[in-house]
C-alpha cells in the first residue's frame, strides 16, 4: 500500500505524453481533462503519502520529477503554438534547469542531498497548473478574460523567479553549512 503515491506519480508521468500530443494536435478538451487529472493526482499522492506516512526517497524524486515534466512538455507546447509567451516558458524551464543543476552540484560536491520542496516551489507548481488549467479552459470551453490570463502569466513569473531565488539560496547556504562542518572535522 505504501507505494501508491509512487504509482501516482509514475501515472502523471506516464501522462505527459498523450498530453503532449493533445495539445500538439489542439485537441485543447481532451488535452484539459488529462491535466486536470494529472493536477488533480499531484494533490492525492501527496495526502496519502503524508497521511499515511508513505513517504518514500523514490517519491521524493518522482514526485516532483513528473511534476516537471508536465510542466516542461506543456509550456514548451503552448509557447511553440503561440498561446503563451517563449519568455513565459524560458523562465519556467531556466527555473527547473537552476535547480536540477543545484542539486547535481550540491550531490556531486557534498553526496549529501536531501530532496525536500521548498514551500515557494509548491505555491509556484500550483500556480503552473492552475494557469495552465486556466489557458486549456479558455482555448477548450469558454473564452476567459484576458486580464485573467495576462494576471496568471504574472503570477507565474513572479512565483517562479521567488522560487528560483529561494533554491539558490538554499543550496548556497547547504553548501557553506557543508564546508563549515567538514573544516570542524578536520
Amino acid at each position: 500500500m505504501h507505494q501508491i503515491p509512487n504509482i501516482i506519480s509514475l501515472i502523471r508521468a506516464i501522462l505527459v505524453f498523450p498530453i503532449g500530443f493533445l495539445l500538439y494536435q489542439e485537441a485543447w478538451l481532451d488535452a484539459f481533462i488529462l491535466i486536470f487529472i494529472a493536477g488533480v493526482s499531484d494533490g492525492i499522492d501527496g495526502y496519502l503519502a503524508r497521511t499515511f506516512h508513505w513517504q518514500s526517497r523514490l517519491g521524493s524524486i518522482l514526485d516532483p520529477l513528473a511534476d516537471k515534466l508536465l510542466i516542461v512538455i506543456v509550456f514548451i507546447i503552448l509557447a511553440h503554438k503561440g498561446i503563451i509567451p517563449s519568455w513565459l516558458a524560458t523562465l519556467v524551464i531556466a527555473r527547473d534547469v537552476i535547480i536540477l543543476a543545484g542539486a547535481v552540484s550540491y550531490q556531486w560536491l557534498t553526496k549529501d542531498l536531501v530532496v525536500s520542496p521548498l514551500w515557494s516551489s509548491k505555491i509556484n507548481t500550483a500556480l503552473q497548473i492552475a494557469f495552465v488549467l486556466a489557458i486549456m479552459w479558455h482555448l477548450a470551453i469558454s473564452p476567459l478574460n484576458e486580464y485573467i490570463l495576462a494576471y496568471g502569466q504574472i503570477a507565474v513569473a513572479m512565483t517562479v523567479l521567488i522560487s528560483g531565488y529561494y533554491y539558490i539560496k538554499c543550496w548556497t547556504s547547504y553548501y557553506i553549512e557543508n564546508l563549515k562542518r567538514e573544516k570542524q572535522q578536520q
